[in-house]
């Protein structure tokens, strides 16, 4: 049957993740791909637009805007690397670390949400090693 499908059950799972995801965020005044980028940059500081993108799996036409709107928020900054003038590093601001500093317990809650649906940290944790069996993390 279809609905046994793994790939529908995938989808659907998604959708309904990303979906509450998504309303959870725009609370915040967020989408998604922003906060992803956010939090790619407290750890990555200084990455090239082009690497950020890639990470993230964001085509390049998309990915200027998103940078662009949380450059306009203050939150991410472009810096002219100093080796190559025509590549652009991004940055995380101190206004961007403290906007994340604000919206993790949202995010937090949400994670925890999630993880209580799926019946505790040990299942979660088993869909995590699943689910990466199904893609390579860049």
């Amino acid at each position: 049957m279809f609905a046994d499908a793994v790939g529908y059950r995938l989808r659907r799972a998604h959708l309904s993740v990303m979906q509450n995801f998504n309303e959870t965020l725009a609370a915040k005044g967020l989408r998604p791909a922003d906060f992803a980028l956010l939090m790619l940059l407290t750890k990555n500081s200084g990455l090239k637009q082009s690497e950020v993108a890639q990470a993230l799996g964001v085509q390049r036409a998309n990915f200027v805007a998103i940078v662009d709107g949380l450059e306009q928020r203050g939150f991410v900054e472009r810096r002219k690397s100093e080796v190559d003038r025509r590549v652009q590093s991004l940055y995380l601001t101190p206004e961007g670390f403290a906007y994340l500093d604000e919206i993790r317990p949202v995010w937090q809650g949400y994670e925890q949400r999630i993880t209580e649906l799926l019946g505790g940290p040990e299942a979660s944790a088993e869909l995590c090693a699943l689910l990466g069996r199904l893609y390579t993390e860049g």
